[in-house]
């Protein structure tokens, strides 16, 4: 594979990405196939049609679709662990009761979402979701139990800006370092950014798609129909979610200080620190702590504990396979040259540097899939333009964020992420497209839009 070389243009392999696209969403909406089965079957068909070698096609694919579960299937596995625990404890209930008595039916839903804000800011999107999805459904069946839109995708938007407008999350962080931007600045632009595009493409749009498109609750972790005599209180359950909030954060700081030259990278507890707050470790030590608070210490043990966890691990397997699945797919359109081709099509875009940045990432995020590749992708090109380009400090971060702003934009099919969210939720393809999709091309010309007025206001200074 590493001696292959691509030999159609980038036209043929543009019609060829669109074609699968199209292909799988014929498949799936129309012929009603399982999603799993039609990314897998369209992966191969694409690897073919791209003209990637036979002998290479089943290493690319395999390759591919591990790399997605390696990361996603260890955050979804110990995330429904800890939802089932916290749900069939009665803390689930508890905590949004809490959650209502305090802040009113009326704005439960901004409360989760800034609760989500503040945990996007050490969390992966993955991590964060999948922590807060069993208070999110818990609160939702408190209040009509017909509003997952607004609270789901509010909640989801939340994580998504701060994953992609944010350090230290590893898309700026990268693209800042391609660039030689600084990267306290583009922390605090990012901020200024990132909370009123959550609010106008998370919450305002969650709250409009929750009146078109009303949705029932899934039981992804259960029913709350038969609460226990002996629930733990509301601030057990949030000492519980906590800590992997806390874990993730002291890595992060530690990681900071490291960087910085304040520690000693080498030092056995900064080792430590580090381990036990990686997002999958930092997961399961929560879920051991909530198997004693939330299970042992209340007489729940045993046989009763291990049917807790087993009822946790199998509604999620379609999530994690159809995840993967999108991951496999999203590997064979960057394997095939698909990215590279779109990449030199546009490197000689007579647009200025910021405008240039957003499109570049904006298409190849359309076209295979990973905002991370695309991001990097489009921060690769554009590095030498802006190092020639005499721009101020504050311009460079600005057009670190308008690339993160492009490598957002309308995650659909070829996106691990678009199937993750859709399936956690209980959305259909056509649903997830309306819904999620829709967002994430929002919250790119919203974010881009914020980034451009900043940009603007540097420039006249």
């Amino acid at each position: 594979m590493d001696e292959w070389t691509q030999t159609l243009g980038a036209v043929p392999l543009l019609l060829i990405a669109a074609g699968a696209v199209a292909l799988i969403l014929f498949l799936i909406i129309k012929v009603r196939l399982h999603a799993f089965l039609v990314l897998v079957l369209v992966s191969l068909l694409t690897a073919l049609a791209t003209g990637i070698p036979v002998d290479s096609i089943g290493t690319v694919l395999i390759e591919s679709f591990s790399s997605t579960v390696g990361t996603v299937a260890l955050l979804v596995g110990f995330g429904a662990i800890l939802g089932a625990l916290v749900e069939s404890s009665g803390g689930a209930r508890v905590l949004a009761e809490k959650m209502v008595s305090v802040f009113g039916e009326k704005r439960a839903a901004l409360a989760l979402s800034v609760a989500s804000l503040i945990m996007g800011f050490p969390m992966f999107f993955d991590a964060g979701l999948i922590v807060m999805l069993p208070i999110i459904f818990a609160v939702a069946r408190r209040i009509g139990g017909k509003h997952m839109l607004l609270y789901g995708i509010s909640a989801a938007a939340a994580f998504s800006v701060m994953h992609v407008f944010v350090p230290p999350h590893p898309g700026p962080i990268t693209a800042s370092e391609t660039y030689g931007a600084n990267l306290g600045l583009v922390l605090l632009i990012g901020l200024v950014v990132a909370l009123p595009t959550w609010y106008v493409s998370g919450y305002l749009w969650a709250k409009f798609t929750d009146r078109r498109f009303p949705l029932a609750i899934p039981n992804l972790f259960g029913s709350e129909d038969v609460q226990p005599a002996n629930p733990p209180k509301a601030g057990t359950v949030i000492g519980v979610i906590a800590i992997p909030l806390v874990l993730i954060l002291l890595n992060t700081g530690t990681a900071a200080l490291v960087s910085g030259g304040a520690v000693d990278g080498d030092a056995i507890w900064v080792q430590a620190l580090r381990l036990i707050g990686t997002s999958q470790i930092a997961l399961l030590i929560s879920v051991l702590v909530a198997m004693l608070v939330l299970g042992t210490r209340r007489g729940v043990g045993g046989s009763a504990m291990e049917k807790i966890v087993e009822s946790a691990l199998g509604p999620i397997c379609s999530v994690v396979l159809i995840t993967g699945a999108g991951g496999m797919f999203g590997g064979v359109l960057r394997a095939s040259g698909i990215g590279d081709a779109l990449s030199d099509s546009l490197a000689s875009l007579g647009v200025p540097v910021i405008f240039a940045a957003y499109l570049i990432a904006l298409l190849l995020r359309v076209a295979q899939g990973s905002a991370t590749v695309a991001l990097v992708t489009a921060a690769g090109l554009i590095a030498p333009a802006v190092v020639s380009g005499g721009f101020s400090p504050l311009q460079i971060a600005c057009i670190v964020l308008a690339t993160a702003a492009g490598s957002v934009f309308a995650g659909h099919v070829n996106d691990s992420g678009f199937w993750l969210v859709g399936r956690l939720m209980g959305m259909d393809v056509k649903t997830t497209l309306r819904t999620w999709t829709v967002q994430q091309a929002i919250e790119s010309v919203v974010g881009f839009a914020f980034v451009l007025v900043i940009f603007g206001a540097v420039s006249l200074v």
